[in-house]
């Protein structure tokens, strides 16, 4: 999940150097921590939230076939 969630983030921002994503895996639960330029924040996250509603959607379709919860959190 954690390299999904890179390729997504590095393809929308301005600055692809400083895209860090991490994630904390427990029994059933995986946290991917996302941390993005500050000048970046409004493209990850869209008008609305759109684009991080999409991308926390096709990260929990890409974990329901291992039966995982993912849960993407934004940082900058």
């Amino acid at each position: 999940m954690k390299e999904l969630v890179e390729v997504i983030a590095k393809s929308l921002v301005d600055y692809p150097d400083e895209v860090v994503v991490t994630e904390n895996e427990s029994d059933r639960d995986l946290v991917v921590t996302l941390h993005v330029a500050q000048a970046d924040m409004g493209k990850v996250i869209g008008k609305q939230g759109r684009i991080a509603k999409a991308i926390r959607s096709v990260v929990k379709a890409a974990a329901s076939k291992e039966n995982k919860k993912v849960i993407v959190e934004i940082m900058q």
